[in-house]
């Protein structure tokens, strides 16, 4: 009876194993076989032995019985017969069945034998399949996500003020580490190719003439003017020497000097007592002409062509050049600089706000009952769209690691892991089918009578 005892396989690989030195075999690509399937297995093999210990028991007695039998040891000895006879029986139909399932049977080559092994990427395309119409469908899983009611959760968190300061703090993170990731010369590239690419796409004059019809319609300028007055009033008192060497400077060289001298003084005064004037008088006749001026420059910026087409191209030429672009590429370095800094600081306007908007938020999504059925909505629709989308690629990474497993190690793993229990069917089949040879042979032995 020896013989209906498993084979174990012999251990690929030469690993060993250092509590009492089995062979552990080498993982396959993809598949590992630890030291805990190992114990498993050790498990499964006690459990072997008891099956097979009482199948000889069984066997045992029924030899015993038998012989009792023959020698007229009376009627019961053929009940303990038919009982040990059905218990072999049953134990032998049940080691072929849960052999079958992990190699041949005494190695011989019996169809439907070896089921894990020879069926392996059947079995693996089968569980992709299972997992993909009965986990990744859009209906199981947004009805999953609608039962555990993420958005009242997500609120209830996020309204507690430490999640908040933790939700801060993680945002806080990762935005020092996108901008530490982030090379400044990528991004100023970037920034200034926005806007001067917005720059050049948008036109800009009419705008500019619509903003400064409003600002003289308002006279919001007069304060621009009244500043220009002030300031050429100071320079011409505090430079009145280069004004006149500079109108004397023009003087034909026959004129005398003093006549020169006369002419510049009276110049001098002349400018100085019109800008004087136009200083201290708001209704100055030169005021008025500034004003109609830009009130005619703005009309032009935003009616005459020539004008507008004069202002695109000052555009161009101011944004073609390299200091200007050195200006815009500038930009992103402040604003980086300012957004670390504000980051690092707990106390900042900027992690402030954005823990005061987290906690509003947690707030809304707890007493809003609209808001958290629109978050519910967005998430399911999410998962949704990823699960119904990707769901070939990830049943098809079940179904390709299943494939890329070894089928011999694959065997080993899934029987270290069911085969106890698988044994215990042995155990049963044993049992049961004595149970059932002693019902029969007593049923046939009260009919026979």
């Amino acid at each position: 009876m020896k013989r209906f005892h498993e084979e174990e396989p012999a251990a690929a690989g030469g690993g060993a194993n250092a509590a009492d030195g089995v062979m552990l075999p080498e993982p396959a690509a993809g598949f590992t076989y630890s030291a805990a399937d190992e114990e498993k297995r050790r498990g499964v093999r006690r459990m072997k032995a008891l099956a097979t210990g009482l199948l000889l028991t069984v066997a045992l007695v029924y030899a015993l019985a038998k012989w009792a039998q023959a020698g007229g040891a009376g009627g019961w000895a053929g009940y303990v017969a038919a009982a040990a006879e059905a218990g072999m029986v049953g134990a032998l139909a049940d080691w072929f069945a849960v052999t079958a399932l992990f190699r041949r049977p005494m190695g011989l080559p019996i169809p439907h034998t070896a089921i894990i092994p020879t069926k392996k990427d059947q079995l693996g395309q089968s569980l992709g399949e299972f997992v993909g119409e009965n986990f990744l469908s859009g209906g199981v899983v947004r009805m999953r996500l609608r039962a555990v009611g993420i958005g009242s959760r997500l609120g209830a968190w996020l309204s507690d003020p430490a999640h908040a300061d933790r939700v801060t703090a993680e945002l806080a993170t990762a935005l020092r580490g996108a901008l530490t990731v982030l090379r400044d010369s990528d991004v100023q590239a970037v920034v200034g190719e926005a806007i001067t690419r917005r720059a050049d796409a948008v036109e800009i004059a009419p705008g500019i003439g619509a903003t400064l019809e409003k600002v003289v319609a308002d006279g919001g300028h007069h304060r621009v003017v009244d500043l220009v007055c002030v300031r050429a009033h100071d320079w011409l008192v505090t430079h009145s020497d280069s004004v006149m060497s500079a109108v004397t400077g023009g003087a034909p060289g026959w004129t005398p000097r003093f006549v020169d001298r006369k002419v510049g003084e009276r110049v001098y005064k002349e400018l100085l007592r019109f800008v004087t004037e136009m200083r201290d008088m708001p209704d100055h006749p030169a005021r008025g002409a500034v004003d109609r001026f830009l009130t005619d420059f703005a009309r032009d910026l935003q009616s005459d062509e020539d004008t507008r087409a004069r202002v695109e191209r000052l555009k161009s030429e101011v944004l073609g050049r390299g200091e200007v672009q050195d200006v815009i590429a500038s930009v992103w370095s402040s604003v980086r600089a300012m957004i670390v800094a504000a980051a690092e600081d707990e106390r900042s306007e900027l992690r402030l706000r954005t823990r005061a908007s987290i906690l509003s938020l947690g707030a809304r999504m707890t007493e809003d009952e609209r808001l958290r059925r629109k978050v519910d909505g967005w998430l399911e629709d999410a998962a949704v769209y990823v699960v119904t989308t990707y769901r070939d690629e990830i049943t098809a990474l079940i179904t390709e690691t299943v494939a890329g497993w070894d089928a011999e190690q694959t065997s080993r793993k899934i029987e270290a892991h069911i085969g106890r229990d698988l044994q215990f069917i042995r155990i049963n089949g044993t049992v049961v089918g004595a149970l059932a040879g002693l019902l029969i042979y007593t049923a046939s032995r009260l009919l026979g009578a």
